[in-house]
């Protein structure tokens, strides 16, 4: 039962940072948000460094569920215009619904982290059926630096979607495409 309230206030801190932002994350938002009487997330979650690294653990859950269906859902890469329809789907994913509201709590807990090195830890990339299938792409093609190609890919592609998500609107296709073509230069 500790671990179910545990992740429904997980998923709240989520909520609350996603729609308020990082000062609006407080132990009795989070009460409000999961239905819950005052005090009960300060039961579990005694500091708001603790709230934090739960949300963020829970939020690295969250995404790491999502590539992973994701590359499960998606035909094997194959040419380049795969891997532009996977990053294209990622990219719509993490910009509209549930998505967008795990992007926006991401990259606020990815500012929180500069000062939090155990924030830090837990958001590094993890590896993912999705960051291998990318990797494998690029090796089959006879890629240089495999490993740095690959980070900086899905680097330059989280850049183009927390621009959109800042400014509106979608990742281009032309920009997947063009990040792409230099990855296997």
């Amino acid at each position: 039962m500790a671990s179910d309230r545990r992740t429904l206030l997980a998923d709240a801190a989520l909520d609350v940072l996603a729609d308020e932002g990082i000062r609006g994350l407080t132990h009795r938002a989070v009460d409000r948000r999961a239905s819950l009487p005052p005090g009960t997330t300060s039961a579990y979650f005694r500091t708001r460094a603790a709230l934090l690294t739960a949300l963020v653990t829970r939020l690295v859950q969250l995404d790491q569920a999502e590539l992973h269906t994701l590359a499960a859902d998606l035909p094997p890469l194959r040419t380049v215009e795969d891997l532009v329809d996977g990053m294209a789907l990622l990219a719509r994913q993490r910009l509209s619904g549930e998505g967008r509201r795990r992007s926006l709590a991401r990259y606020a807990c990815v500012v929180e982290s500069v000062r939090d090195p155990e924030l830090r830890e837990i958001l590094v990339p993890r590896e993912n059926s999705g960051r291998e299938a990318v990797r494998t792409f690029l090796a089959a093609r006879g890629t240089a630096d495999v490993e740095s190609r690959t980070h900086i890919l899905l680097t330059c592609i989280d850049g183009l979607i927390l621009d959109r998500l800042a400014h509106g609107g979608h990742v281009p296709r032309t920009a997947l495409e063009g990040l792409i073509a230099a990855a296997l230069r």
